[in-house]
Order: structure tokens, then C-alpha cells, then sequence
């Protein structure tokens, strides 16, 4: 959490609360927060507007981002040395406070510790995931935000399942991680799933609505992301297909319902363990940012809110950051507007999802690669480009 207050005129000075995404690949949220503010002071300076106050509020979509969003609010970074994807040791960082920790799947289950190719594909797993879960579980956490986005496995979440008490068992005995292994699992005991998980609320954020199997399914639809090829990606469906089926041979009636359900693909089927096993509720991910970042007390009595993210295109218009923002602002009687690397955009889409208008560096450098390398000094010329237009009508006393 970051606050800038510019030296003030007499009166009440113009409130900006400047709440963005990341821009993938060039700036973390907080980044891009801190040179939106820097832009904006240089007309304090310049005297094109009155006193500022300016809170920065870094914000995430449920996906990469959400842990440092939670930090930058004020939970605690809590870092572990879990199981990564392909088994070898990784460092994660999952936030806490008040009893809520906030996990992301990525941190330990993501992309970025695998080659995305067919034998990546097959063999990663969850289980880092489920430790993390069981080490909040150990330090008291009473409700466990899970966001996803990022998977490197299409397990089914039966590594998280496995690191938080559940047996698989294949041919030879314990079943290995992969999702490509689940096609051998000849039974699942869980008797000894964590029992503190039944006094747990789980939190799934996630916007994917995918079932877990068939042509819309986590394997189908995400393998391909993930290096699988088309014969990997039957045999992780398949996989899929039998860990469902042991699930419901183990006792766990509702298996079958939970994978043809709305959410149960997310996260390579990990959103399928999260609703079937841990008793999840699945809700919109920049939603539950929103709440646990304190947004609704955070606009309250600003004059402008500033989002943004790195592509401002058609697909942030389903669940992504821009779009929960506005509306969250919207209904607290602010208007919105946004900042971006670049956009594809109509003004009247924009205006459609509560966005007034959007500055993307685009504007001043045509180039995209350049507007990666530079786009800090870049924000910050935009911003103050979007500051005469949105604020230099609000000086005090006028």
C-alpha cells in the first residue's frame, strides 16, 4: 500500500485512486501504479492542477499478481519450499492474515518451472499446491483464498488432493504425480484427507467456467497451452475421465456432478479437486481481489479511479482486472478510467464496461516492443497526458 500526497492548496484536494493490473511482461501492478502517480505529480509541479492525494492499490484478476495484490494491501508474505510441477524444490510465497491466507497455484504448480512440451505435459502435478495449502492450514488460516491461472498440469487436482491426505493407488502402489499417471489409478482412499478442511471456507477464484472433461474440457481445451499434443491430450482426458470415476468408487458421490459443472476445468482440473473434495466456492477472481484488498472502502470519497493492464482488448471484458474495477467504482458513484500498453478497443465498448476512455503507450510509441522496454517512463507521460484531461478541471476552488 502506497500513498503520494503533492503539497496541498488550501480546501480539499482532488482524490485519485490509481488501481491496476500488471503489465505482463514489463511491470508488476505496483509499478505500473507507482509511475501512473509519478505522471500524474508532474502537474501538481507545473501547477496544471491543484493539490492531489493519490492512493495506490496494485490489483489482480485471481490469476499471477494475486499474492503481491494481498501484500501490497497489507497481508503478510509467507514463503515455503514446496513440490514444484515436475517434483524438484521450489521457493513460494502465499499471503496471510486475520486467519485468510492467499495462494496462488502458480507459485508452485505454474508454467514457468516447465518446458512446455509433451513429457512436461504429461508429468506435472499439483502436489506444491497442496502444500502450501496444508502449511496455512498449520498456521491457523480459516479461509483460503485459491486463485489459479498459470497450470502447468492437467491432473485434476489430484496432487493438491494427495499432499492434503488423499491415497491414489495404482498397479505397483502409490500412484505417481501427472496427469498422464491417472489413467493407471486403480483406487483412491480419502480417509485421510485433512479434516480441518471440513471447518475451512475455500475460495476458488477463477472465471473459467470449462467442465473438466470432453472437447470443452481442462485437457482439450488448455493441453495445448501446456506442450501437449493431440495424442497427450487424449490420454489426459482419459486420465481425467478414471480419476473422476475412482473418486466416485471411493465414495465421493458428487464427483460426477462437480466435473460437469462450470469451473471444474479450471487450473488443468484443479478447480475440479477445489470443488469436489476441499467443498470450494467458486467466484469471479478480481471480485474476490476487490474484497480482499478493501476496495469498497478504498474509493469511497474518490473523485477518479485509474486501471489498467498491459492489452486492453475484447478479452478484458470477461473477468479481467479493468472491467471489475469499473464496475466496483461505478457502483460507488466514480468514473473510471484506464491506462494500457496498447488496446483494440471501440470508445463505445469502452464506455459499454464503464471505462471513460483508455491511454494506452501506444499512443506515443507505435512500436509495442519499445512500449515493453520503456513503458515505465512512457506511463508516466501518458498519465500526465490523461491528468489534463480528467483533472485539470477540478482545481480546488474552481
Amino acid at each position: 500500500m502506497t500513498h503520494a500526497t503533492a503539497p496541498t492548496d488550501p480546501g480539499a484536494p482532488t482524490r485519485v485512486l490509481i488501481a491496476p493490473d500488471k503489465f505482463k511482461g514489463s511491470l508488476e501492478a505496483a509499478e505500473v501504479a507507482a509511475h501512473v502517480a509519478a505522471g500524474l505529480l508532474r502537474l501538481v509541479t507545473e501547477g496544471a492542477v491543484g493539490a492531489l492525494e493519490i492512493d495506490e492499490l496494485p490489483v489482480a484478476d485471481g490469476g499471477e499478481g494475486t499474492v503481491a495484490a494481498a501484500v501490497a494491501a497489507g497481508f503478510a508474505p509467507v514463503e515455503v519450499e514446496v513440490t514444484g510441477p515436475l517434483g524438484g524444490p521450489v521457493r513460494a510465497t502465499y499471503a496471510a492474515r486475520d486467519g485468510v491466507a492467499v495462494i496462488e497455484m502458480a507459485a508452485a504448480s505454474g508454467l514457468a518451472f516447465t518446458a512446455a512440451d509433451d513429457d512436461a505435459a504429461r508429468r506435472s502435478g499439483t502436489f506444491g499446491t497442496g502444500e502450501l495449502v496444508s502449511h496455512a492450514l498449520d498456521h491457523g488460516a480459516r479461509r483460503i483464498v485459491l486463485g489459479v491461472g498459470g497450470s502447468a498440469s492437467t491432473d485434476g487436482g489430484a496432487g493438491l488432493a494427495q499432499a492434503l491426505g488423499l491415497r491414489l493407488t495404482g498397479p505397483d502402489g502409490d500412484l505417481g504425480p501427472g496427469g498422464d499417471a491417472l489413467r493407471r489409478l486403480v483406487a483412491v482412499d480419502v480417509s485421510g484427507l485433512d479434516p480441518r478442511l471440513t471447518t475451512t471456507e475455500v475460495v476458488l477464484a477463477s472465471d473459467v467456467d470449462n467442465p473438466l472433461l470432453g472437447p470443452d474440457g481442462a485437457a482439450a481445451v488448455y493441453g495445448g497451452q501446456k506442450g501437449a499434443d493431440d495424442a497427450a491430450i487424449a490420454d489426459l482426458d482419459a486420465g481425467l475421465t478414471r480419476w473422476v470415476e475412482a473418486l466416485t468408487e471411493a465414495g465421493v458421490g458428487r464427483a460426477a456432478d462437480v466435473a460437469a459443472g462450470p469451473g471444474a476445468g479450471a487450473a488443468g482440473g484443479l478447480g475440479f479437486a477445489a470443488l469436489a473434495l476441499l467443498g470450494a466456492t467458486r467466484r469471479p477472481g478480481v471480485e474476490v481481489v476487490l474484497d480482499l484488498i478493501g476496495f469498497d472502502a478504498r474509493v469511497a470519497g474518490t473523485d477518479l479511479v485509474i486501471t489498467g493492464e498491459g492489452s486492453l482488448d475484447e478479452q478484458s471484458m470477461f473477468g479481467k482486472t479493468p472491467v471489475g474495477v469499473a464496475a466496483a467504482a461505478a457502483a460507488a458513484g466514480v468514473p473510471t478510467v484506464a491506462v494500457a500498453g496498447r488496446t483494440t478497443l471501440t470508445a463505445e465498448r469502452l464506455r459499454e464496461n464503464g471505462i471513460l476512455a483508455v491511454y494506452p503507450l501506444t499512443s506515443l510509441e507505435p512500436d509495442v516492443a519499445t512500449c515493453v522496454a520503456q513503458a515505465g517512463p512512457l506511463l508516466e507521460d501518458v498519465s500526465e497526458i490523461l491528468g489534463r484531461t480528467h483533472l485539470t478541471g477540478r482545481r480546488t476552488g474552481e
